[in-house]
């Protein structure tokens, strides 16, 4: 990922008013979460289930603090147990930043079932989303995010696709 990648995702959680980063380890976003660790305006934590992050985001936000979950679109599966209860039967939001692994172009074959599998299921959890291509629409991309996070208490997703996420794409 591009420093200037990096720097406009960082930069724009900043703006928007996120203090509490949660994630779990993925490749592309591996520059992103080093600069949330070394940034004390941001409340860092990893976690070893993308669940948990879910639970620690709705838990931020029901304390008024705007957070984020970075994970890695396997994650999106792994927490829907979280999403759903968490969502739908208590109306708590997650805002989640997700890589679009498996997107077109991305080489790894392990990853095509990551990219087949993610939309179907955000749909399924009637979770919006929005792809960001450029780098030019990620700000813009987390404000409107947001927004609809708080116009509506729900879980929102931002998926950067791999011609932000990949350099040699």
């Amino acid at each position: 990922m591009k420093d200037s990648v990096v720097h406009e995702v960082v930069d724009s959680l900043k703006e928007a008013g996120v203090k509490f980063v949660s994630y779990l380890p993925d490749s592309w976003f591996k520059k992103i979460y080093f600069r949330f660790l070394d940034d004390p305006d941001f409340i860092t934590r990893p976690v070893s289930n993308e669940g948990v992050g879910v639970g620690l985001c709705c838990g931020a936000w029901l304390g008024g603090m705007k957070a984020v979950m970075l994970m890695e679109n396997t994650g999106v599966r792994m927490a829907c147990d979280q999403l759903a209860r968490l969502g739908m039967s208590v109306g708590l939001p997650c805002f989640m930043i997700i890589p679009y692994r498996g997107d077109i172009g991305d080489k790894p074959t392990y990853a095509v079932a990551h990219g087949k599998t993610m939309l179907p299921v955000l749909e399924a959890l009637q979770i919006p989303y929005l792809i960001v291509r450029d780098e030019g629409q990620i700000r813009q991309g987390i404000r409107r995010c947001l927004t609809t996070l708080s116009a509506t208490n729900y879980h929102v997703a931002l998926i950067m696709g791999a011609e932000v996420c990949v350099e040699d794409l």
